[in-house]
């Protein structure tokens, strides 16, 4: 597996993802809760195929370590926190054929490995790019969630847009119907 480190928007996107499976995004519920469900987060981002139980608690310990990063942007710290995600996971090469440079996965890394170097590109391509400010807490006030908006405006408020998004439109507009039909009856 090669990532190219140019691809932070895909990667940043991965970081995201993982961080909005834990279960207090989810009122308590994990997004990955055994080996099936997150065979099927890897095969979705084309990571390595978990294997064993122990697949499943590394990605949820890089979980927590991915959401504490998000959490807390500080640039010296974010770069600090990249950097060892990806420090001992791969090479850097220039892609065969193409002017972009990649990191490759070494061989015989396991799912964790693989996404804590996906994460870790994600993070650094937008701490260079875009700056610290990107990294937010998702802005649904029953909501847990965090991202990183690497949206080209920069101005993406929820971490699922087509959830958190919604739930606040809907809120807003039940608020609105129930003014409206106050008004209406004084």
């Amino acid at each position: 597996m090669q990532v190219a480190l140019d691809d932070y928007v895909w990667a940043a996107g991965v970081a995201t993802d993982l961080v909005n499976t834990a279960p207090e995004v989810w009122h308590g519920e994990d997004k990955l809760p055994d080996l099936a469900s997150l065979a099927a987060f890897a095969e979705l981002r084309s990571l390595p195929e978990p294997t064993r139980a122990g697949d499943l608690r590394a990605v949820h310990r890089l979980r927590v370590t991915v959401r504490d990063l998000v959490d807390h942007p500080d640039q010296a710290r974010l770069i600090t926190g990249a950097t060892a995600l990806t420090s001992s996971i791969g090479d850097v090469t220039l892609l065969t054929g193409s002017a972009r440079w990649a990191v490759s996965v070494r061989p015989g890394a396991k799912v964790a490995d693989s996404l804590a170097l996906v994460c870790g590109v994600g993070i650094l391509g937008v701490v260079q790019s875009l700056g610290v400010e990107r990294f937010r807490a998702c802005g649904a006030p029953t909501c847990r969630g965090a991202f990183i908006d690497t949206t080209r405006p920069g101005r993406r408020r929820y971490c699922m847009p087509g959830l958190c998004g919604n739930r606040v439109n809907v809120a807003n507009h039940r608020a609105r119907k129930l003014s409206q039909e106050g008004f209406e009856k004084s």
